[in-house]
């Protein structure tokens, strides 16, 4: 999935999708470990496609955090 389209959705949804996709990858090394996995670059793909969730949730909250950074080093400055 795609930054863009990642931002389009809300938090909840991403949280879900995040929830979801994790126990996927859990069920994907389960059965690398049994040898019944048929493509090896899924689990690669989905950790990919987590940690793009999982930034765009951390972008969402910096932006929220920025006035309070910028009075932070205002403070400093005085």
């Amino acid at each position: 999935m795609k930054a863009f389209e990642l931002r389009a959705l809300s938090d909840a949804e991403l949280v879900k999708r995040i929830l979801e996709e994790e126990e996927t990858l859990a069920n994907l090394r389960f059965q690398k470990v049994i040898s019944q996995l048929e493509n090896p670059m899924k689990l690669r793909l989905i950790r990919k496609d987590i940690a793009r969730m999982k930034t765009v949730l951390v972008e969402r909250k910096g932006k929220t955090s920025d006035v309070k950074s910028e009075t932070i080093e205002q403070g400093k400055e005085a």
